[in-house]
Formats: C-alpha cells, sequence, structure tokens
C-alpha cells in the first residue's frame, strides 16, 4: 500500500503523453499516454493500421509493433513512404527491384522501431519480444502496437460468449501491459457488421465484442470522399478518461489521407463538431 504522497513518486512515467503529429486530436483533448491501454477502431479498408503507423513513425520514440495483419512488405512499404515523403508505389518497384539501398539510410536512423510479423502472437511471445527489446536496445518501449487485437493467440475460441469473454480477457492483459511496461498499448480492432463499411461515424456501441469497458481511450473511424479522388479519415473520441469524449462518434478530428507518401495531414480549420441531436 502507498500513500498518496508516496503514490506521486512511483508513478514515473505513468500517464506522460507520448510524442505525436495530431494537432486536432490534441485539441479535441486526446492524449495517448504511457502506462495506458487504448483502441483503434474502423471497418476493414478504412486506416486504422495507417493511424497507427503514423504514430509510430513520426512520434521519434522507441516502437515495438506487433503486426499480426499485415506482411513485412506491406509494413515496410508503408513505413518508407512515411518517413521518406516519397511516393509509396515508386518505393514497392524500388524494393522489388532490390534496391533497398534507397531507403537503408533514413530508415535505419529509425533504429528504435523494431516490428514483430508473427500472423498469431501469444502473450508468452509477446512478453519475449517485451523483453529482448529491453535487453538489446537498453530501454522499454514507448509505445507498443498490436495490430490486430484479435489476431493475438488468447486461448480457443468455441461460440460467441467464449469470444466476448476471451477478447474482454485479452484487453485487460493488454492493459496490464501497458501499466506494468510504462508503455502506450495501441490496439487495432473491427466494428460490429452495421458498422463495416466505414463511410458513418461510429459510436462506442459499434466497438466489436462490447469490450469498451477496458481500455481508457477509444478512437473510432470513417472516411470519406473530398470530391476531388482522395480520402478524408475522421477519428472520433468515443471513451477518454482524460478529457473530451462523445459516444455517438459525432465529434471528429479530420486528417486527409496523402495517398502519395500515406501521412495524414491536418486540414485547415483543423477539427469539426458534426451537430448532436
Amino acid at each position: 500500500m502507498f500513500t498518496l504522497f508516496q503514490s506521486a513518486d512511483i508513478k514515473g512515467a505513468g500517464g506522460e503523453p507520448i510524442p505525436h503529429p495530431f494537432k486536432s486530436l490534441s485539441r479535441l483533448e486526446v492524449e495517448f499516454r504511457r502506462g495506458e491501454f487504448s483502441l483503434v477502431v474502423a471497418g476493414p479498408g478504412t486506416g486504422k493500421s495507417l493511424l497507427a503507423a503514423n504514430l509510430a513513425m513520426r512520434g521519434g520514440m522507441p516502437v515495438l509493433y506487433f503486426s499480426a495483419d499485415s506482411s513485412a512488405a506491406t509494413q515496410i512499404s508503408r513505413a518508407a513512404a512515411i518517413i521518406t515523403g516519397a511516393d509509396v508505389r515508386e518505393i514497392k518497384a524500388a524494393l522489388a527491384a532490390g534496391r533497398n539501398s534507397l531507403f537503408e539510410g533514413k530508415l535505419g536512423k529509425r533504429w528504435w522501431i523494431r516490428m514483430n510479423y508473427d500472423a498469431q502472437p501469444t502473450p508468452k511471445s509477446m512478453e519475449l519480444d517485451l523483453l529482448g527489446y529491453l535487453e538489446v536496445l537498453g530501454t522499454s518501449a514507448h509505445l507498443i502496437c498490436v495490430d490486430n487485437v484479435t489476431n493475438v493467440d488468447y486461448g480457443n475460441v468455441r461460440d460467441a460468449e467464449s469470444y466476448t469473454f476471451g477478447l474482454e480477457a485479452l484487453c485487460e492483459y493488454l492493459s496490464d501491459m501497458a501499466r506494468s511496461t510504462n508503455a502506450h498499448v495501441l490496439g487495432m480492432h473491427h466494428t460490429t457488421g452495421e458498422h463495416s463499411d466505414g463511410t458513418s461515424p461510429i459510436p462506442l456501441s459499434g466497438v466489436k465484442g462490447k469490450v469498451s469497458r477496458v481500455p481508457s481511450l477509444i478512437l473510432t473511424m470513417h472516411k470519406e470522399d473530398d470530391g476531388v479522388g482522395g480520402r478524408i479519415l475522421n477519428i472520433s473520441p468515443v471513451k477518454n478518461r482524460e478529457g473530451f469524449a462523445d459516444p455517438s462518434g459525432r465529434t471528429f478530428a479530420s486528417f486527409r489521407l496523402n495517398s502519395s507518401n500515406l501521412r495524414l495531414e491536418e486540414l485547415d480549420g483543423g477539427f469539426e463538431f458534426d451537430s448532436i441531436s
């Protein structure tokens, strides 16, 4: 047991926001805090992995990324585009031709970012990677990405009830991981079926498996056409223990997805408040 004064001494980096490039989210009081677990929820192909990649590649901090949902070929193309600003199509062509040296210099400077591509990591294998990261780099990761949480092998799933129970237990495990490592653990997750097209705001109730109890922060994402063939990504804080939240999902920060370098770019005006009926 600790007194309140002792609690202030032992908290360490817990609660400290990690750096991120999303000013519009900060204006909505959204921060990714160390020692806490969050979920990004969206339909397939909406852009939740790109949000995580932008946070990991542009934050300038130690990162351990469990990429169960995407291969090394996909992630290295995304990472090189986001880091260098080069066109992702040109990067893919260069990688296919074996001209990796074009990007080795800048990618090598991000030595603190480590990737795991196991399609079904287990809690034990994840813990071994966490220990390996500490052993090799001499520090713990400040950001741990789990893409997607449903890819983690947390035991047998027999039916819908065991799926929901297992998913909540996994979220509790990831929350404990965040507290034990003092990292921010960011999990990517799916929506319920009626929101899977990703074209309208997703409320808190649209989180698949109804696991909203555990995460300290839940962001949902939906997309829209920008009118010139591009994509706008709208990010809604539907749960936020440390700041503003709108469970309806209709208050969001908007970003333009640069289809060339895959960076999320601030829109003029920062963020918009949709009307809430």
